[in-house]
């Protein structure tokens, strides 16, 4: 650790990193077990209510360009408070959402908010670590926020056994709010602020973006979500409408899900001190396209088959995110939260795209899903390939074993 945190100290500041880390898993899967609910109460249909998950991933993936650039200029710490107070409101306002259209509107807000929450995680990890430590961090940190993915549905489920769907809103207020302890005694990272006015801080996205490097890597790792995001988008419809199951047997298979992935991040710190790092990246995105077969032609014989296929599938999504997301960043000297935006607002983007594709054809979400897998994990091979051996890859890389 570049700087002490003298009131969280280094395992307080992991808690920190994970619990303001886990706002995106949480916001979004806590109330997936009620979403076919959510169709008959608001008497909608399933569009409508998927809007509120796709509408608030879009104004999160622009609400990060907003306070990335913000955070280098004013600081991380202020911007995560500003953000949380708005989180923390907006989700009261979800819970007493009377329509459609009003839980969308506030979706809206609480994406708004917890996207300064988030860009602000990523960057306080840059302004922290360096090099194999931070892939260390990183992997650590996210291997921690797949439980939220994991608990989120169960958690969701059993609280539609004793309270309606706008409770899971609630417990999101809450989550806000305790977050806000940890916010408050976390010591400002950012040592260098960058100057001018707010204009000119947003004007350094246009920098970042003029880094070709980054640009091309950036292209390669925003892409992978969209198979992830796929899933999620349609992943309760196929186990509770397609298969039958029950919301409770959802949030276990969900659960699994989620389990199975969260090795991804640890099984690729291993492997990486005995394969080439570009290897193991090929590796996944050639793991990704079988996936997408079996999904396609055997996903739909049973609940178990689809899960079997689902968990390796958004493990090799996982996996791809340190060594990525570290690259990316290692293109940058400076700019961090600029850098970071427009990182997560990419991966955001792309990822709303794919629950978006994937509900295109509501009688064959098995079908789409295999085919934005395969599609994905072919275009994000053929692309690393083309640029795994360039020096801006192979001299970024962390100490270990590397690609001859």
């Amino acid at each position: 650790m570049k700087q002490a945190q003298h009131i969280l100290g280094s395992t307080g500041t992991l808690i920190f990193l994970v619990v303001i880390s886990a706002f995106p898993p949480l916001t979004t899967d806590l109330y997936l077990p009620a979403l076919p609910q959510m169709v008959e109460v608001f008497n909608t249909n399933q569009t409508m209510v998927n809007m509120t998950l796709s509408v608030y991933f879009v104004i999160y993936a622009f609400g990060l360009l907003f306070w990335g650039p913000l955070s280098d200029k004013y600081g991380r710490k202020p911007i995560m408070l500003i953000g949380i107070a708005i989180y923390v409101l907006a989700s009261l306002l979800c819970a007493f959402s009377g329509s459609i259209e009003m839980l969308i509107g506030s979706r809206v807000i609480q994406a708004f908010g917890g996207s300064a929450v988030t860009v602000v995680a990523t960057a306080i990890v840059k302004d922290l670590y360096d090099g194999r430590e931070r892939e260390k961090i990183m992997a650590t940190i996210m291997s921690l926020v797949i439980i939220a993915p994991m608990i989120a549905p169960v958690v969701g489920a059993l609280l539609l056994k004793v309270a309606a769907w706008p409770m899971m809103f609630v417990a999101l207020a809450i989550f806000g709010a305790s977050s806000a302890i940890f916010a408050l005694c976390y010591q400002e990272t950012l040592e260098v602020r960058s100057s001018g006015t707010m204009l000119q801080s947003w004007a350094r996205l246009g920098v970042v973006i003029k880094n070709p490097n980054f640009v091309s890597l950036l292209g390669i790792f925003s892409i992978a979500p969209m198979a992830l995001m796929a899933f999620l988008g349609a992943g309760s419809y196929i186990y509770i409408d397609g298969f039958g199951l029950t919301e409770q047997q959802f949030s276990y298979a969900f659960a699994f899900n989620a389990l199975f992935a969260s090795f991804g991040p640890s099984i690729y710190l291993q492997l990486s001190k005995r394969i080439a790092i570009q290897s193991i990246i090929s590796l996944c995105f050639a793991l990704l396209c079988i996936c997408g077969v079996l999904t396609f032609t055997i996903g739909h014989l049973s609940p178990w088959i689809f899960a079997l296929i689902a968990a390796p599938a958004t493990l090799t999504v996982i996996a791809t995110r340190v060594p990525g997301t570290n690259l990316m960043l290692n293109q940058q000297d400076k700019d961090t939260g600029s850098a970071v935006a427009i990182i997560q607002f990419l991966g955001t983007m792309c990822g709303s795209i794919g629950m978006i594709l994937v509900s295109l054809r509501p009688e064959s979400l098995i079908e789409n899903l295999g085919t934005i897998q395969f599609t994905i994990g072919m275009i994000g091979g053929v692309s690393w390939w083309y640029v795994r051996s360039r020096s801006y890859v192979v001299d970024k890389l962390p100490q270990s074993v590397q690609a001859t």
